[in-house]
């Protein structure tokens, strides 16, 4: 959407806008005119401007203005507007001074009127119709496209007017086909997709993988329906017959007055037209309600304003993609645009994007062949069992399906006996060592990063989509690769990304406790974040492959990695269109399972040959590093020369450190001045800046985190306009979904990281207490006067005080729980607790504040049971059940004969161990890290 807005006098007035469809590729072009005009370049056939624009009729215009417009379109071009002229040259009964002028000129520029003396404008105080509104064009398309008008005034006084292309030379764009799986038959599926062994025994793994494939697909044909591929409308939810009904009587009574325009005619049409809009706001207002309440707790922002936009019909169903500048040259054919950014993601990925001096390295490294092979039998090489594939299989998410066109909700929807036999080829291909050629193509979607030039190919990120049988194989492969690196131990600790029981909180806390100490000590503590350029994209493969056989890994686990990463190629995907073929020739292919994993193992070693004094924490590939020394020239020549160290790692593993984006903090409270470090990264200096984000969280120089609650708060506020919309008095909306939606959308966003900027000085902290009680009167439709006690009553929500305690307990007793956990020492055991009691005026770390809190709470002696290792996923965890119930369903059972079926079993089992039923009752006996999947059987349960 491109728009210029015009105020008169501080009142919006007139104003231009075009909405351009954006399967087509298209880019705004800058005009330079004081008159209300806007103009895009769109690709359709060729390249075409089209211009809109708005004269306003009691304004005067000069010619000069009108011709320098003309002069600024590229041609061919296409004018359409609103310019109050008359003109007989168009069907007006007379000319006036602006028809004239237009008239001119069309004259000058040797350019074509393409209406047709079709009515334009509905003039309501004198029941007259107008032509007003024209479409002009360059002569070179005035052949190829007819002008009409709409019959429906769609609530204007301006009928639409609509140019259409009158050749059959141009394919209408469309999006790819899909299956529509809410409207699936999955019994008709199941009985029609039924694996034989023949299928998976093939001496051919690839056959056998087409064969597998092309079962799922047919049965998919015949069972799910499939999309038209054509771009959808607008979808209104509450639509129903009514509306329909009464629309068309609207319809009919405007054409009636419209062949035959009398007072009578025109008092039945505004009739007509009043009782659609009542229609109209009674079936939505009663759909919206419903609607709703089936708004999850768990949605995103952005999510949510997606479910509130399909109530307004003002979805968003494609994201198009704008032209590309790429060597001087405009690239505007869809084709092109995908070639393009196929290009330059490829070269991104390609040897040739490395330093010299890694490349000569690499070379020399690559010689050295990595043998896998082993006689030895290691568990994780064992087959996989049922129970892995279905884990597999009900961990993953509903996703676009990758260019075999399988979908996770087909292989869910599997009989027993069909899994048994995708088990057996997938076991086929973990043993016999060969990896399907299918499964190395990926299919690339670009997305626009926030923020970036959308002509540069390099502001766009390639979203991989590969095949859903392949993730379900690496998803069984992942967990036993990470239990085996967990259990021996073999990533840092300091690594806080995608691990069990870890996560951003970690790292945030350790450097808050970091600076906590430093200020306390009267210490400077410089931190340096770094920045990684592409670090997915140039992760190294063959260096993944040294440190995977560097730890130990030997056999089908790191032959099928070794597979995996070899031969990636990848076409990228506009609209229906599909690039040529591109390689992949290194970094992890992004959309995998296993790429987390391997750039995590990839990235392990930089961690490593830090100084002493330097201490350093991972998430991914958000790395930080800090020092603190009452000395500042220590803590440059320390940085200075963790730095050095991190270079060198990075010149042997192919990564990139950005000199813009790495940036570095300086925190201190000494008094007096200080000047800021001095650190550089190769040739260029670290610029130190005044506030630093870190996993979400803004850090200042001192500490405050004022900067960090003050855009939490922005945020938060921003956020409430959701319940502002849904809790509006016209629509309604009841008081538990509204609830559900602010602790979804703005709650979560208040809880992140409150451990950490929870100690901020109360009057900051209390800046969030207004967005809280703000979300919480929408949520229950409280007076804005009401008391705020009464709104935590109402609701049932504390203050955020109390959440924020709460949430630090839980955190303090997570950690309890994992004595191996890197920040336990500094979070159980404390240091510097006679400093912080006797300098009252600095905040104490985490550990310290914790100690009056769990006082308060009686919290102090509480034993918790330490945290138990996850048993390996290749371990078979069946459970033998007697379900002694089993022929006796509830709606032919009497209740007399449960209960003597229920005594008779008791005694026969009088001997074993009598658990609880934990579902119902407050257990007193438990099986402890026992989870147990299935479907319940449809049999009653006794409660009491």
């Amino acid at each position: 959407m491109e728009r210029k807005d015009y105020l008169q006098n501080a009142r919006a007035s007139g104003g231009v806008v075009t909405l351009t469809p954006n399967i087509f590729p298209s880019k705004r072009l800058n005009i330079n005119s004081q008159l209300q005009v806007v103009s895009v370049q769109i690709q359709l056939k060729s390249l075409i401007t089209v211009c809109f624009i708005y004269l306003p009729p009691n304004e005067i215009i000069r010619q000069t203005d009108l011709n320098d417009l003309i002069q600024q379109l590229p041609v061919p071009f296409i004018i359409l507007g609103d310019f109050n002229g008359h003109n007989t040259l168009w069907g007006s009964v007379d000319t006036n001074a602006r028809g004239r002028q237009v008239e001119k000129l069309l004259d000058d520029h040797s350019l074509c009127l393409l209406n047709n003396s079709s009515f334009t404008h509905f003039h309501p105080a004198t029941k007259t119709f107008h032509t007003i509104d024209l479409a002009i064009c360059s002569p070179s398309l005035a052949p190829y496209w007819d002008f009409s008008v709409s019959d429906d005034l769609f609530n204007s006084d301006h009928f639409p007017i609509i140019l259409t292309y009158s050749r059959n030379d141009f394919n209408f764009p469309k999006r790819p086909i899909r299956f529509i799986y809410d409207k699936a038959d999955w019994r008709l599926f199941n009985s029609h997709c039924d694996f034989t062994q023949d299928m998976v025994r093939q001496p051919d793994v690839n056959k056998a993988v087409d064969s597998v494939t092309k079962c799922l697909l047919k049965a998919a044909d015949i069972a799910i329906p499939k999309s038209s591929g054509n771009l959808p409308r607008l979808y209104k939810p509450w639509w129903n017959d009514n509306c329909k009904a009464a629309k068309k009587a609207q319809r009919r009574a405007w054409d009636k007055f419209r062949r035959y325009p009398t007072t009578a005619n025109h008092i039945a049409f505004k009739r007509a037209k009043s009782f659609f809009r009542k229609i109209r706001r009674q079936i939505k207002n009663g759909s919206f309600q419903k609607y709703v309440g089936s708004i999850q707790g768990h949605l995103s922002s952005k999510r949510m304003w997606e479910k509130v936009g399909k109530i307004l019909g003002t979805n968003t169903f494609y994201h198009g993609i704008s032209f590309l500048q790429t060597n001087g040259q405009l690239v505007s054919h869809t084709k092109g645009i995908a070639n393009t950014l196929g290009s330059a993601f490829a070269n991104v990925s390609s040897g040739d994007s490395y330093s010299q001096t890694f490349i000569q390295y690499k070379k020399q490294q690559e010689k050295r062949r990595i043998d896998f092979n082993t006689l030895t039998s290691l568990a994780y090489n064992v087959d996989f069992s049922l129970h892995e594939l279905r884990r597999a299989i009900r961990s993953s998410h509903p996703i676009t399906p990758g260019p075999d066109g399988i979908h996770y909700d087909m292989l869910k929807n599997l009989s027993t006996k069909s899994l048994g036999l995708l088990l057996i080829l997938f076991n086929r291909i973990w043993n016999e060592h060969v990896f399907p050629m299918a499964w190395n193509r990926a299919i690339v979607i670009p997305i626009l990063k926030p923020g970036k030039n959308p002509e540069d190919p390099s502001s766009y990120r390639p979203i991989a989509l590969t095949s859903c049988l392949c993730k379900t194989l690496e998803r069984m492969i992942n967990a036993r690769l990470i239990h085996v690196l967990e259990e021996k131990k073999l990533l840092t600790e300091f690594q806080s990304g995608f691990r069990y029981g870890r996560s951003t909180i970690d790292n945030i806390l350790n450097l808050e406790t970091a600076i906590r100490d430093a200020f306390i000590t009267k210490k400077h503590l410089v931190s340096i974040f770094f920045d990684m350029e592409k670090a997915y994209d140039r992760a190294w493969r063959h260096g993944i492959l040294n440190d995977l056989h560097n730890m130990g890994f030997r056999g089908n686990l790191p032959i099928f990695i070794q597979n995996f990463l070899l031969k990636r190629t990848f076409n990228v995907r506009i609209n229906d269109t599909l690039s040529d073929n591109f390689i992949q020739n290194e970094g992890v292919p992004q959309g995998s399972i296993l790429s987390v994993i391997l750039f995590i193992i990839k990235i392990n070693g930089i961690i490593h040959n830090l100084p002493p004094y330097v201490h350093g924490l991972l998430f991914v590939d958000d790395f930080q590093i800090h020092c603190s020394s009452m000395n500042m020239s220590f803590i440059e020549r320390q940085l200075q020369t963790a730095i050095k160290s991190i270079i060198a790692w990075a010149d042997k593993n192919g990564f990139v450190f950005s000199s813009q984006k790495t940036t570095c903090i300086h925190f201190c409270k000494v008094r007096g001045l200080h000047p800021d470090p001095v650190i550089l990264l190769k040739d260029t200096t670290i610029p130190v800046v005044p506030v630093i984000k870190f996993l979400g969280i803004l850090f200042d120089s001192k500490l405050t985190f004022r900067p960090h609650i003050s855009h939490l708060k922005k945020k938060c506020i921003q956020s409430l306009n959701i319940l502002k919309v849904l809790s509006n008095t016209t629509w309604g909306c009841k008081s538990s979904t509204l609830l559900k939606i602010y602790k979804s959308v703005v709650l979560s966003k208040l809880d992140y990281g409150s451990v950490i900027y929870g100690s901020a000085a109360r009057s900051v902290v209390q800046q969030l207490d207004t967005v809280h009680h703000q979300g919480l009167r929408l949520a229950s439709g409280a007076f804005r006067t009401s008391p705020v006690q009464s709104l935590y009553v109402l609701t049932g929500e504390p203050c955020l005080k109390l959440r924020r305690e709460r949430f630090s307990l839980k955190y303090y007793f997570k950690m309890k729980q994992n004595p191996s956990h890197p920040s336990y020492e500094r979070v159980m055991k404390p240091i510097f607790g006679q400093f912080y009691e006797k300098k009252v005026s600095f905040i104490p770390s985490f550990g310290h504040r914790m100690r009056p809190l769990l006082e308060n709470f009686n919290l102090k002696n509480i034993d918790i049971l330490p945290k138990h290792d996850e048993p390996p996923p290749w371990r078979s965890r069946n459970v033998l059940t007697i379900d002694d119930f089993h022929k006796l369903p509830k709606s032919t059972t009497a209740p007399s004969v449960y209960i003597q079926e229920f005594y008779y079993h008791r005694q026969k089992f009088e001997s074993y161990e009598h658990l609880t039923n934990i579902a119902q009752f407050l257990p007193q006996k438990f099986l402890p890290f026992i989870q147990l999947y299935g479907q319940l059987d449809f049999y009653p349960k006794k409660s009491g």
